[in-house]
């Protein structure tokens, strides 16, 4: 109730309350003003010295992580690209390697197909050449055969006969001697 009496004495008077409230308190209106005065001051040179700069140091790094992270989107693109090119680059060079091994495979069989058709021609002609020398060892053969029969049919025949056969009646009988193996 007092409340309401303080309340009622304040409207009768009007502004002297504010004025008894004050003074209660002990408040110096000088002081007050004073001080009311060095709060806008302080105030205002936080606002414009600290609070601006704070708040444009917040909004350059506001923008520098909007930066960030468009970049950052930007870098997974390049990236996801990269890849894609990567793996088609590297498909192209396992057709490419694939390739060149088919064509190595392929000349490979050819130059073994030629070495091998090489080999069989000089496997041929070195068959003709033994073929050659077996026939002219076997004629050189056949030869001395020959001469050494003649000669064996002359020693026989001077044997048998007891005598000495002359020079012609030797190359006369070997002659005979031949003839008759040839045959």
């Amino acid at each position: 109730m007092e409340v309401n009496a303080l309340f009622a004495a304040a409207a009768a008077e009007g502004g002297s309350l504010i004025g008894n409230t004050a003074a209660q308190f002990g408040v110096n209106w000088q002081l007050f003003i004073s001080q009311v005065i060095s709060f806008c001051i302080v105030a205002f040179l936080l606002h414009r010295f600290a609070y601006k700069p704070i708040l444009k140091v917040l909004e350059e790094r506001r923008q520098q992580i909007a930066e960030s992270l468009a970049n950052a989107e930007k870098i997974k693109v390049q990236l996801a690209e990269a890849e894609a090119a990567r793996r088609e680059m590297l498909q192209k060079a396992n057709v490419d390697a694939n390739k060149l091994i088919e064509e190595a495979r392929a000349a490979a069989a050819k130059v073994q197909e030629q070495e091998s058709q090489r080999a069989v021609a000089q496997a041929e002609q070195i068959i003709a050449k033994a073929r050659e020398a077996a026939q002219a060892d076997y004629e050189k053969m056949k030869q001395d055969l020959r001469k050494e029969m003649g000669r064996l049919a002359v020693d026989l025949a001077a044997r048998v006969s007891g005598k000495i056969l002359t020079v012609d009646d030797q190359r006369r009988l070997a002659e005979d001697t031949n003839k008759q193996l040839v045959a």
